[in-house]
């Protein structure tokens, strides 16, 4: 048996028909040179004798009984359930890619299974085929993932080995140390729970009190208010059924000039140019916000070192730049808050910045469950993350792993998700959102030309 922790319990527990957690990536692969027509085919057939799967890819979740939430093996898997193959009668683009694929995000997953899938979509313009897995946001967060990706392909277009996602061993941990059970040591242990548990306590005190002076106007911009974003866009509300996706990407080189240009990261310019999009896009719609557009952004709690399945992360607001129509006006503010919300997270434990997230996401859940959504102010405009990803292209038994789009979960009050992914020398961008919001890819566009707009800014003024 393997229980649950609370963040990964709250995927369930916020999980609905109308908005579903669980997370995707969505890949795009070129076969390789001079090989067989049935190549992806042949690739299915291979990927489904590996029977045989491994944690978290073998678990079925147990929500009652005495022992509280936990995992347990699954005692009849079946890999025809999991892995499926998908070709069309033609040749198709990337755009049905897409139509096609936000039909498979949709529904719920069957809690009776383990909850994952592995699709294969063959026939794609240009001699390709797209993968398409998903999993239940509760097995791993972005992290994880990605570096369960890393290791399921390969470096080089020679290796012909095949590991499948569901089949990985576990990586090499240390082992635990014996722990004696002697009443001094059981007390010790207590005591040191209770002690790291009122560390916490503070640590999420230290975080209200910093947005309660923020409130009362004796600190201007050092902390972003919850629950203070208008909600007179269609960013925000209950999730409804049916979703809708939208990708696009930019060069890494085009990045990192700017990056060098400005002494900025990665997240300042691309939380730059998203920004720019998103008013772009607002606009076109008859919507011009008088206030800065609100995200809520995850953050990475995890310790170096640490491979343990499930999710650590938590997520702060960051409040962007205002309204301007000036990208290095933009950037900087946007570099101004970052620096600030870092020096939040800095001053307080990671557990802190956790149970935090927690609390914010039951109010937003309370809210959601009560049908205020749409008339109360929102905790944020939208959620944006940043996974990193391999530096290098990588390979599946040949094929050129080219494209790589995250497909994240949509959270309590916010209709849509915008992931950034750093893969092979481009930064990709996947947007999710409930079919409320139409022409996402617009609104892709529109990122990806906020970047040259940047650039154009930036070098002008140098």
């Amino acid at each position: 048996m393997r229980k649950l922790s609370v963040l990964d319990l709250a995927f369930f527990l916020t999980e609905s028909e109308d908005s579903p957690k669980h997370v995707a990536g969505l890949l795009l692969c070129k076969k390789p040179t001079k090989c067989p027509a049935n190549f992806a085919g042949k690739l299915v057939e291979e990927l489904k004798s590996h029977d045989k799967p491994t944690e978290p890819f073998n678990l079925v979740i147990n929500l009652i009984g005495w022992k509280g939430p936990h995992w347990t093996p699954c005692s009849d898997f079946d890999i025809d359930e999991h892995v499926f193959y998908h070709r069309p009668e033609k040749v198709i683009a990337w755009e049905d890619v897409k139509e096609f694929v936000t039909r498979l995000h949709e529904p719920l997953m069957d809690r009776s299974k383990p909850l994952w899938e592995f699709h294969l979509i063959d026939g794609i313009k240009g001699s390709k085929f797209a993968i398409y897995i998903k999993l239940h946001h509760a097995y791993a967060d972005g992290m994880t993932m990605t570096s369960w990706l890393n290791r399921t392909f390969s470096n080089s277009p020679e290796d012909r080995q095949l590991r499948p996602i569901w089949t990985l061993p576990p990586r090499n941990r240390p082992k635990e140390k014996e722990v004696n059970s002697s009443v001094g040591n059981m007390l010790g242990s207590l005591t040191k729970q209770a002690w790291d548990q009122l560390l916490t306590t503070g640590g999420i005190a230290k975080l209200t009190a910093q947005q309660y002076l923020e409130f009362i106007g004796i600190t201007h911009n050092a902390a972003t208010l919850p629950f203070s974003a208008h909600t007179n866009t269609p960013m925000t509300g209950s999730a409804s059924p049916g979703r809708c996706l939208g990708t696009s990407w930019v060069s890494m080189a085009k990045v990192k000039r700017i990056c060098k240009a400005t002494r900025s990261t990665l997240n300042h310019v691309a939380l730059t140019c998203i920004d720019g999009g998103l008013h772009r896009y607002l606009e076109e719609q008859g919507i011009t916000l008088d206030q800065p557009i609100t995200i809520q952004m995850p953050v990475n709690l995890r310790k170096d070192g640490d491979d343990k399945d499930g999710n650590s992360v938590g997520i702060v607001l960051v409040k962007l730049a205002e309204p301007t129509d000036d990208p290095f006006v933009r950037l900087r503010e946007i570099g101004f808050t970052l620096r600030n919300v870092r020096n939040q997270i800095d001053g307080v434990r990671g557990s802190s910045v956790e149970q935090y997230t927690i609390l914010s996401a039951m109010f937003s859940e309370l809210i959601e469950k009560t049908g205020l959504s749409d008339t109360l102010w929102a905790n944020g405009h939208t959620l944006v993350s940043n996974v990193p990803g391999s530096k290098e292209k990588l390979y599946l038994k040949g094929a050129m792993l080219e494209q790589m789009y995250p497909i994240s979960t949509l959270i309590p009050g916010l209709r849509m998700n915008i992931t950034l992914f750093s893969y092979g020398g481009k930064l990709h961008f996947g947007i999710v959102a409930t079919q409320d919001m139409e022409d996402l890819d617009v609104l892709a566009q529109y990122m990806e030309e906020e970047f040259q707009n940047l650039e154009n800014a930036v070098f002008d003024k140098g």
